[in-house]
């Protein structure tokens, strides 16, 4: 997704003292909900953590995180899409409680551990709902494996570098997430004090072109709804209309008053985003 130096992101890890503004915040989410059922997944030589919510009997919505994150930012959208759906949530490979065997971060292997996962949890397909890496990594599942999904909520992602907004790297906001990851890795990682050497791999994914780039959306049929903040530190808007336009039907949602960080910031409205995109 970003493209960041790792000194200024360190650097960046303070929280700063912001306006009233919800776009320059960054609220901590809810406590998750209690798991259907939770475990760690022995899938492509790691442990994948991974939760279930709600006994639904139509198709599940696979909920991907972003970049440093993990799967408990998404608790406001699992307490209320679990009502009536079933929610599947999960730490990407090294991030949060999953495990990593030493592997270089990419897009495609990412995309193969969630695949292994739906293969264990006996999931032939899903709602795939990925915000920023999450909405890359299901860019990836959309190309190479469209029968797995029944529709695409793919908000922030990028699939060039140029997308990124080049300010970010001095974004104070965005710092400010990076710290509250390094935070929440040392509770959870299975490799607490490793979290310097996870964001040098992580970010350097980041900077990676992906294959195909613009081009290989064209040949998309997964259902997509492409999702703008309209104040995102990250994303250029123009990219996401370049991404909308190239994927065959595909819409574009812009969201206002918020950041990279919607979900969190107006967990209400993201929610109802979803569901809107989905109920169709």
């Amino acid at each position: 997704m970003l493209k960041l130096a790792i000194p200024l992101v360190l650097g960046c890890m303070a929280t700063a003292s912001w306006a009233e503004d919800i776009w320059l915040t960054i609220p901590q989410p809810p406590e998750m909900p209690e798991a259907t059922s939770t475990g760690l997944a022995d899938v492509n030589g790691i442990k994948m953590h991974y939760a279930t919510y709600g006994k639904a009997d139509d198709t599940p919505i696979l909920l991907i995180h972003g970049g440093l994150a993990h799967g408990d930012i998404w608790a406001a959208q699992v307490a209320d899409l679990s009502k009536d759906h079933t929610v599947i949530v999960a730490d990407t490979r090294g991030h949060g409680r999953s495990s990593n065997d030493g592997s270089d971060y990419s897009y495609d292997l990412l995309a193969q551990d969630y695949l292994a996962l739906l293969d264990l949890l006996e999931v032939d397909q899903v709602h795939l709902v990925g915000w920023s890496d999450g909405a890359n990594i299901g860019y990836t599942i959309s190309s190479s494996a469209p029968d797995r999904l029944a529709s695409h909520f793919a908000h922030a992602g990028n699939v060039t570098l140029d997308g990124i907004d080049p300010t970010v790297e001095n974004n104070e906001v965005f710092g400010a997430y990076v710290g509250m990851m390094a935070e929440d890795y040392s509770k959870m990682s299975p490799a607490p004090d490793g979290f310097d050497a996870f964001l040098g791999g992580v970010v350097a994914m980041w900077g990676t072109e992906k294959p195909g780039g613009m081009e290989a959306l064209k040949s998309i049929t997964v259902p997509t709804l492409v999702v703008q903040s309209e104040r995102d530190e990250a994303i250029l808007t123009d990219h996401s209309k370049a991404i909308a336009d190239a994927i065959p039907e595909a819409n574009l949602l812009i969201l206002d008053g918020v950041s990279h960080f919607a979900s969190f910031q107006e967990p209400e409205m993201y929610t109802q985003a979803i569901r809107s995109f989905i109920d169709q």
